[in-house]
């Protein structure tokens, strides 16, 4: 154990032209629009229904036996959802200690455990809980920390976890302020880390020993993989260029020497980019050969279609205000979650919420 102490559905083709959004200057800086940017073909969500409201800084969903928890990052709660939207304590994860974009970030559900991603006073970790009940009286056994020490900071901490269709544990981590930090494979910050369900480091990890998986990261937020296994990654940029990236096991992503696509053969360029003003990527998930991807500072859902991942249709712009995580609920539904009430939004009545697009019928 790496540790240091134990603790098809959706079509969604409903008319109506949406086209990717144009490059523009960023502030003083000037460019040219990206590569990957082409016009996309029609295509709708629909309108959606809000699932809950009146969260507090939420930050991931997941789900256990149809049932959907929610984190909120500084309060460090875990949220259930009953079928009408209301929500249940099931408990608050100890030790948390928010502060900046820190706190309790993401949750991933395996068999009968809740994992949780959240920043304590000396760094980032990832625990694991036990989950007992049925769905109205669910609650957590007591935790057990399968890595720690990871470097935290008021920014850049990543922060999603998932489990990739190998059965092994993925775990964003951004470069904590230390940009140097990324390009250091002894360093865990910058990284997409993979480890086993019970916190060891999985034998064919590329880098013998260590659980680091990708590096050369800023701040990634975003895993997903599509029905051929293909792993995706969305990521903050600095100033110029927000990314998603298809990850490949050792593979270097170029922070902090590169920013989006740098055309240099010892790094991997994203598959497609977009400038902060736009994007400033979260979560992501796919769905039925696309991939959403839920944004903060572009206030907008992308939609990708796979594999090209070089073309994107835009939904919800400026309507909700950020968007922090996108999911594939289990009967088929996309759920996106907002986060105007993390202190850097603009709050309206009922934020932040969750809403949902049914699937096509």
């Amino acid at each position: 154990m790496v540790s240091t102490s134990r603790p098809a559905a959706a079509a969604f083709l409903v008319g109506g032209l949406f086209l990717l959004t144009s490059c523009t200057g960023n502030g003083d800086r000037t460019s040219e629009p990206a590569p990957s940017e082409t016009a996309a073909a029609a295509s709708s969500l629909g309108e959606p229904r809000t699932v809950t409201e009146n969260l507090d800084a939420p930050w991931s969903v997941a789900f256990h036996d149809g049932t959907a928890l929610v984190s909120e990052r500084d309060s460090a709660r875990i949220l259930e959802l009953d079928d009408a939207g209301q929500a249940r304590e099931v408990g608050v994860v100890r030790g948390v200690a928010p502060r900046g974009e820190g706190g309790l970030l993401g949750l991933t559900v395996h068999e009968n455990y809740l994992y949780a991603y959240s920043t304590a006073q000396d760094g980032n970790r990832i625990q694991r809980f036990p989950i007992t009940g049925t769905p109205g009286t669910l609650s957590l056994g007591d935790a057990e920390t399968l890595l720690d020490g990871i470097p935290a900071g008021s920014t850049h901490n990543g922060g999603r976890i998932a489990f990739g269709p190998d059965g092994m544990l993925y775990a964003t981590v951004g470069d904590a302020g230390n940009r140097t930090a990324a390009q250091d494979r002894e360093s865990l910050s910058g990284k997409i880390l993979r480890l086993t369900p019970s916190g060891d480091v999985p034998q064919d990890n590329p880098f013998p020993g260590s659980p680091v998986y990708s590096y050369g990261h800023r701040n990634p937020q975003g895993l997903a993989w599509a029905q051929d296994g293909t792993m995706y990654s969305s990521e903050f940029g600095q100033s110029t260029w927000d990314e998603l990236n298809v990850i490949e096991p050792g593979g270097n992503y170029g922070w902090p020497e590169v920013e989006g696509m740098g055309d240099r053969d010892e790094f991997i360029d994203p598959v497609q980019q977009w400038q902060p003003a736009e994007a400033s990527p979260s979560g992501i998930a796919i769905m039925d050969g696309t991939l959403y991807m839920a944004n903060l500072r572009g206030a907008r859902l992308h939609e990708i279609p796979l594999p090209e991942a070089t073309q994107s249709v835009e939904h919800l712009t400026d309507e909700y205000g950020r968007l922090r995580d996108v999911t594939v609920a289990p009967d088929g539904s996309l759920w996106v979650m907002t986060n105007n009430t993390d202190g850097r939004g603009s709050p309206s009545g009922g934020d932040d919420r969750l809403l949902r697009f049914d699937p096509a019928t």
